[in-house]
């Protein structure tokens, strides 16, 4: 079969199109036929080499989402999943292949109305928007942030602020176009990347971007306020950022990480079911920027370093 490697780190180009045998689903897990590949900001770091000091290595196949039809089983797997329609987590990579292997855990069905393409963009993104708002301790009627909010996950994060009853949901982000697109997404304030204007102060800031900057939206935050960081797509923020949160000590502010692997499996499978079928209702939107076959992931990466990307791009093979 026909997958996508890192052939030596660094810029797109070091994407390659490979032939390799097709897989066999050892017990425990499942194989897809892919009919969509979702591309995350993780499949640019590990391609870039910034993850290699955890143990990604040259000749890694990236991809941590598809979305397809099981078309066999291994053992100890209910064999009733053949021929089903299912989104499913690869783990760390192995996705941007015409077959994927996924542990039979992490394989939700899809309902008969979303497109497998609408189920990779929401998938990983909604859940990370979800439960990131949850690690904020966001409540109704509060000021939210989402910082870098072009992505597939600032756009989630937007939309269930909205419907979460924030009182404000500002964003940042690059252009105008994507600012009156987010505002149609639920956005009510539309800001330049550094955040100036809106709100006096936020009580939730959700930022997908991390980088140098980060200490100037520590001081956005209200009083008690929380600062949660879900993405690093900005790069590491500076070795003295706490200063910031030291400094306003009498302000109470909090900062904090947050990965979905933290999520129990359980309730990662019991979000996405109900984001997939509010999706199928139209109660959400997901976010598709570009298809393209699964040969183009040159082009897709170079699209995304070039910073035109706005919700996800998704690969077909």
């Amino acid at each position: 079969m026909k997958a996508v490697a890192i052939k030596e780190f660094g810029g797109p180009s070091g994407l390659v199109t490979i032939d390799v045998p097709d897989p066999v689903p050892a017990p425990g897990q499942v194989l897809v036929a892919t009919e969509a590949i979702g591309i995350g900001g993780v499949d640019v770091m590990i391609r870039s080499g910034a993850l290699a000091a955890y143990g990604f290595r040259e000749g890694h196949v990236p991809g941590g989402e598809v979305a397809g039809t099981v078309t066999a089983v291994g053992d100890g797997v209910d064999p009733a999943l053949v021929g089903q329609r299912v989104w499913a987590f690869t783990g760390t990579g192995g996705g941007y292949v015409e077959q994927a292997i996924a542990p039979a855990d992490e394989v939700v069905p899809l309902p008969a109305d979303l497109s497998a393409v609408d189920a990779v963009t929401l998938g990983s993104a909604g859940v990370v928007a979800h439960f990131g708002l949850a690690h904020a301790h966001f409540s109704p009627g509060e000021a939210v942030l989402v910082r870098g909010a072009a992505g597939s996950i600032g756009i989630m994060t937007v939309q269930l602020a909205a419907r979460g009853g924030a009182r404000a949901v500002a964003v940042t982000t690059s252009s105008a176009t994507r600012g009156r697109r987010l505002r149609d997404l639920g956005a009510t304030h539309v800001l330049d990347r550094s955040g100036a204007g809106g709100p006096a102060g936020y009580d939730v800031i959700v930022d997908v971007v991390a980088g140098e900057n980060l200490p100037l939206f520590i001081d956005r935050l209200n009083p008690n306020g929380r600062l949660v960081v879900v993405g690093a797509v900005g790069g590491q923020p500076p070795a003295d950022f706490g200063t910031k949160l030291m400094s306003a000590f009498q302000r109470s502010l909090s900062f904090a990480t947050f990965s979905a692997a933290t999520i129990a499996q359980p309730a990662r499978r019991a979000v996405r079911m109900e984001q997939f079928a509010a999706a199928a209702r139209g109660e959400l939107q997901p976010v598709v920027h570009d298809v393209l076959p699964l040969e183009q992931a040159v082009r897709a990466h170079q699209k995304m370093a070039a910073g035109e990307v706005f919700g996800r791009i998704v690969l077909t093979p």
